[in-house]
């Protein structure tokens, strides 16, 4: 089922807020100003007929009343998801951790054909799939029909839809509450977050439970992860603006875990019923944040400078390798790598190529610098001196697929958490 708010056209391409997403907080502070940039997973392709290239304003603000980090700027969801490129079954680690996590909440949660499992922006059914070999009823719920359809195509049931309170209410009456709400990835991408959070809410039975993972404030601090900012994260966010956020809506966080996913996430267990007492875990990191003072600017100051130290030592090693006479390409049409590549002032004539092992991608152009997007094979085919390594979350697989290039004498160059050789 095709939701009707992907077929139509938006009057306005992005708004700028000037509330707290989760709080309504009047009082926002900005944080860095990334300037206009194209959106991150809208590639190219190399026809001469394409419009001009959509560019919009990346703006951080922090919100002091609940310590929410985010965007000022929202694009509408039609231009970010009509068209999606994102399919998670490429990365094989993602399909090992899909399969570890089932096997772990199935057992924790003893999980049997009488319940159900619902995943918000299930994209290709990936995590899904292995609930359904293990005879859990499933429902994904994906916004963009592209990516939809191939869930569909291998068996698992999906809605085309973008996720809400009045999308959960059709939802439970159509299909019933679920026992486990799965949302991993998507909570920063939310623009109406009270709404979301209340329709997360609505879904689950009143002894369920909702897991979130999200990539985690504290980590992109640490290690000045700043090319996650994109215009589909809305939100990054610290475990205490999380809590704040979903008991303002009859959810209650009852532990936590801290993960090196996507350069450090956490997953978040949340439940409509209080618990006496939050898991040693919560408490722990709770006291940490505060500690941290995550709720004040000098954090997000130290960050800020952290950004243009790592652009002009990735400039600087890019321009020595070109005056060396060396190759230089680079790995992963990721969106990370958008926002890296035009934050760091990287242009077309830096990089050969770009090798993606997504056919979703290839044949197409990165955005703002259009640097043509190839087939993995080509690195071996060309051999390169240097990739620079866009999907540095994923450098472990990636450095294991890529042994014979390495081999032959080729080096990754990562950029996060700072320019190195691997």
């Amino acid at each position: 089922m095709r939701s009707a708010l992907l077929e139509a056209r938006p009057a306005v391409v992005h708004t700028v807020t000037t509330a707290c997403r989760a709080c309504a907080s009047p009082e926002l502070v900005d944080v860095h100003a990334f300037g206009p940039l194209p959106l991150a997973n809208r590639l190219r392709t190399a026809a001469a007929h394409e419009p001009a290239e959509l560019r919009v304003p990346l703006t951080l603000a922090l919100c002091p009343n609940c310590t929410l980090l985010q965007l000022r700027e929202t694009v509408a969801p039609q231009v970010l998801f009509a068209d999606y490129r994102y399919f998670s079954s490429y990365a094989a680690s993602t399909l090992a951790y899909a399969e570890a996590l089932a096997e772990q909440l199935c057992a924790r949660f003893r999980l049997t054909g009488r319940h159900r499992v619902v995943e918000l922006a299930s994209n290709d059914g990936y995590l899904l799939r292995p609930f359904q070999a293990r005879g859990v009823g499933v429902l994904g719920v994906e916004p963009a029909a592209n990516v939809a359809a191939v869930a569909i195509g291998r068996g698992v049931p999906t809605e085309v839809q973008f996720f809400g309170r009045d999308c959960a209410e059709a939802l439970r009456r159509r299909h019933g509450p679920c026992d486990l709400l799965l949302a991993n990835n998507v909570l920063a991408h939310v623009a109406d977050l009270p709404g979301f959070v209340a329709g997360m809410r609505t879904m689950l039975t009143d002894t369920g439970t909702a897991v979130c993972e999200f990539p985690y404030v504290g980590d992109l601090l640490a290690n000045g992860e700043f090319d996650t900012v994109y215009h589909e994260h809305l939100c990054y966010f610290s475990l205490a603006a999380v809590q704040r956020l979903f008991a303002a809506h009859g959810l209650y966080v009852t532990d936590v875990e801290h993960l090196g996913r996507h350069g450090g996430s956490l997953r978040v267990f949340a439940s409509p019923t209080r618990a006496p007492r939050p898991s040693a875990a919560v408490l722990a990191l709770l006291h940490a944040e505060a500690s941290a003072g995550f709720g004040s600017p000098e954090p997000y100051r130290t960050f800020t400078s952290a950004i243009g130290r790592t652009a002009a030592a990735l400039q600087r090693e890019l321009q020595a390798l070109r005056a060396a006479g060396k190759t230089v390409a680079a790995y992963g049409a990721s969106a990370k790598g958008s926002t890296l590549m035009m934050a760091c002032g990287i242009t077309g004539e830096q990089l050969a190529f770009v090798a993606d092992r997504s056919p979703h991608k290839q044949g197409r152009c990165t955005p703002g610098n259009h640097v043509p997007i190839v087939p993995t094979s080509e690195i071996l085919r060309r051999q390169p001196d240097v990739l620079l390594l866009l999907t540095w979350n994923f450098a472990d697989e990636i450095l294991e697929q890529q042994a014979e290039y390495r081999r032959r004498g080729g080096r990754f160059l990562a950029p996060v958490p700072e320019v190195r050789y691997l």
